[in-house]
């Protein structure tokens, strides 16, 4: 093996996976699809081992004071902001995110870890009255016990900071599952754990692409909570998969949020917000503008505008300062973005900005793709109808704010839209009906560790962050106490 490739290890009951007995799964760079680690791959017997290690661990984990659990989580978060830059290189490298926003990645976790922590003393349950005399009512919240927690490609470590904070400060142990194309930050961050003094089992990180090993962490009874960001296809099979032992679930899955501009917004700061909301990351965030729905009255000068905005957007080594954009993060990715765009095209759209691979000799490599914009688009082609994930935007014209409404409810996923007007009946509007869990309103993509994420309709249930993500990690237990 090239001695330039280095083996991460997965991470159970403090210890690390022994790499020359099991198999290895090879991580590619996106921006040449070199290989430039590998990670072990853990088998059945592992993923069980995992888990029963982690139920051992849960009690005592649940009765240590939250406060002191909460330690564990500020003692990691400092170790991470003294690792910022190091853990920012393994993004880019595992996920191709330009550097700038892997430390705006890196500073995110750092927030998750930090925010739940500062909850440990905030943890609220509730007395009540009671009906007869002498009795006590009380309904405390406590932990589900071992969790799953399973993470997209698209912030490989913010998710783990996401999950992992609500879940341990609550009094539960986790097990982490990354996604086997982006590993390598969740190893390091088990390091980290490590380092911490984080007591045995509570969290343990597995990495497979052994079908039967993964679906171990769902079907197992020992799981009592599993926490997803992933496809709307695979929340459903995770839905049917701990239906037999009626697991708790929240599901954070796919979006396809329309970017609505009526004919009274704010032209520029507009364009401005599609753009940075849709290229962001390569596209592939679950909450980007995935669509722009514009009114027919602005629609021409709008869309000359954001072309000349997209433009403007440089593609290139994310590792550089001055670029903005940096490759997707798989090969398989790549190629189903570029067969919907050519499919759109078949369907009558007008090809007006990118749609293919850079060109230049470092392009020649790489799972790269240019901005792209898509005119004369209707309401049944594949980019309006797929979630797209990737730097392609179709633009549609609409005859106003009520048909762009009703478009966006009769879609099947509710999670996230963007509205610009400066009219206050359609912002109401908007927030009584829109049938989606997060609405930007004159607002870009953004999302605050005291908001709560969550989507409405095929688009998940439950959420994270917050008070109420806190929340999400706790079930309620009541008490009837006569002392007479």
């Amino acid at each position: 093996m090239n001695q330039n490739i280095q083996n991460y290890k997965c991470y159970i009951n403090g210890e690390w996976l022994d790499t020359a007995a099991r198999d290895t799964i090879k991580v590619e760079n996106p921006a040449n699809q070199e290989v430039f680690a590998t990670v072990t791959a853990c088998t059945k017997e592992d993923v069980q081992y995992a888990l029963e290690t982690s139920e051992k661990a849960q009690l005592a984990w649940q009765l240590t004071p939250a406060h002191q659990r909460a330690l564990y989580l500020f003692e990691i978060a400092k170790k991470l902001k003294e690792e910022r830059d190091h853990f920012a290189k393994l993004l880019v490298l595992e996920q191709g995110k330009t550097f700038t926003e892997a430390q705006g990645e890196v500073d995110g976790t750092i927030q998750y870890l930090t925010y739940n922590a500062e909850a440990a003393r905030r943890i609220q349950g509730a007395i009540f009255p009671s009906e007869g005399k002498n009795e006590h009512l009380a309904i405390y919240k406590v932990p589900y016990g071992v969790t799953v927690g399973l993470c997209a490609f698209n912030f490989p470590l913010a998710l783990i900071g996401r999950k992992v904070g609500p879940a341990l400060v609550t009094g539960n142990t986790m097990i982490i599952k990354p996604h086997e194309l982006t590993p390598v930050t969740a190893s390091e961050f088990c390091r980290l754990v490590h380092e911490a003094g984080v007591p045995k089992g509570v969290i343990n990180m597995v990495v497979t692409q052994n079908a039967e090993a993964a679906s171990l962490l769902v079907e197992s009874p020992i799981t009592k909570l599993i926490s997803l960001t992933g496809s709307t296809r695979a929340g459903k099979g995770i839905y049917k998969a701990a239906a037999n032992n009626v697991t708790a679930l929240t599901l954070e899955l796919g979006g396809k949020a329309p970017f609505i501009v009526c004919d009274d917004a704010d032209i520029e700061k507009a364009v401005e917000a599609a753009a940075i909301s849709r290229y962001a990351n390569c596209g592939q965030v679950c909450i980007c503008n995935e669509m722009v729905m514009v009114d027919e009255k602005i629609a021409d000068e709008f869309t000359d505008k954001l072309i000349k905005r997209v433009q403007q957007i440089k593609v290139g080594d994310p590792f550089d300062a001055s670029v903005n954009m940096g490759p997707g993060v798989s090969t398989l990715g790549l190629e189903r973005i570029d067969g919907m765009v050519k499919e759109n095209i078949k369907q009558g759209a007008e090809l007006v900005l990118g749609g293919k691979r850079p060109d230049g000799a470092f392009f020649e490599k790489g799972n790269w793709y240019e901005p792209t914009i898509l005119t004369n688009v209707q309401n049944d082609h594949v980019t309006m109808k797929e979630e797209v994930f990737g730097p392609v935007l179709p633009i549609m014209k609409v005859s106003g704010f009520d048909e762009a409404l009703a478009l966006t409810n009769t879609r099947e996923e509710g999670l996230s839209a963007y509205l610009y007007t400066d009219n206050y009946k359609r912002h109401m509007k908007a927030i009584d009906q829109m049938q989606v869990g997060t609405i930007f309103i004159n607002r870009a993509i953004v999302g605050y560790i005291q908001g709560y994420h969550s989507g409405h309709k095929t688009s998940g249930i439950g959420g994270e962050d917050g008070i109420y993500g806190i929340e999400g990690f706790l079930q309620k237990r009541t008490i009837y106490m006569d002392y007479n």
